[in-house]
C-alpha cells in the first residue's frame, strides 16, 4: 500500500506523466472501439435484391423491305408490321448447381445459401432470408473448410483454401455476390459469414448437389 501511495502521489507531482497517461489511456480506449465496434452489437440492416437472371440474346431480326407500290404482298412477309420490334425473350430461370442451410457459429445465424449458374454461364452466390448479427469486417467465403457444429467449427475456414467474394452487404435479406469466372467451384464446399478481424466465423452453410 505504501509502494501505491507514494506512485500516486508521483504521478500528483509530475503533471506531465499525469497528461502522458490520460493519453494512453485515451489511445487505448480508441483502439478497443476502432477493432471492437460494440456498438455493431445494437446496429442491423437489411437488404433484398432480386434473384439474378441472365436475358438469352435470341439474335435482332432484320424486317422484311415493304413491297413496291401497287405490288401485292408477299405471302412469306412476316405477320408483324414493318419495323415492329420482335417480342424479348423470357430470361432462362437460373441453374442451381448447389445449395446449403446456414448453421450459427459464433452468432445465431440462419437461411439458405445457393450457387446459381445463369444463362450466360456466369456463377452467383445468393443468400435467401439470411438472418445473422451485424459485425466489424464481416466477409462472404467460399471455402474448402468442414462445417461443424459448436465452437470447434467457429475457426477452421481460414485453415485451408478460401474465395472472398467481397463485404457482406447487410446482415438481413437476400443478397447476390458475383463469383469470378475463373473460379473452380469444385474445389469449394461451404459458405461463411466470416470476420475477418477475429479469424471467426459468424455462421457458414455446407454446401451439396440439389
Amino acid at each position: 500500500m505504501a509502494l501505491v501511495r507514494s506512485a500516486r502521489r508521483a504521478v500528483r507531482a509530475h503533471p506531465v506523466l499525469s497528461a502522458l497517461a490520460a493519453i494512453a489511456v485515451g489511445v487505448l480506449i480508441g483502439v478497443g472501439l476502432y477493432l471492437f465496434q460494440p456498438w455493431r452489437l445494437f446496429t442491423s440492416s437489411t437488404l433484398v435484391e432480386a434473384a439474378p437472371s441472365a436475358t438469352q440474346d435470341a439474335g435482332a431480326q432484320t424486317p422484311a423491305p415493304s413491297p413496291p407500290p401497287g405490288a401485292a404482298p408477299s405471302s412469306s412477309a412476316p405477320s408483324e408490321s414493318p419495323g415492329e420490334p420482335a417480342a424479348p425473350t423470357a430470361p432462362a430461370a437460373p441453374r442451381v448447381l448447389a445449395q446449403g442451410a446456414i448453421i450459427s457459429h459464433e452468432h445465431a445465424s440462419s437461411g439458405t445459401v445457393r450457387v446459381l449458374e445463369l444463362a450466360d454461364g456466369s456463377r452467383v452466390l445468393r443468400f435467401e432470408s439470411l438472418d445473422t448479427s451485424d459485425g466489424p469486417d464481416l466477409r462472404v467465403w467460399l471455402t474448402d473448410a468442414p462445417v461443424l457444429e459448436g465452437n470447434p467449427g467457429w475457426h477452421v475456414f481460414d485453415d485451408g483454401r478460401y474465395l472472398d467474394l467481397g463485404e457482406l452487404k447487410a446482415n438481413h435479406g437476400d443478397q447476390n455476390y458475383p463469383i469470378p469466372p475463373e473460379a473452380d467451384l469444385a474445389q469449394y464446399t461451404s459458405v461463411s459469414v466470416w470476420c475477418r478481424r477475429f479469424a471467426v466465423s459468424f455462421g457458414a452453410a455446407a454446401l451439396a448437389a440439389p
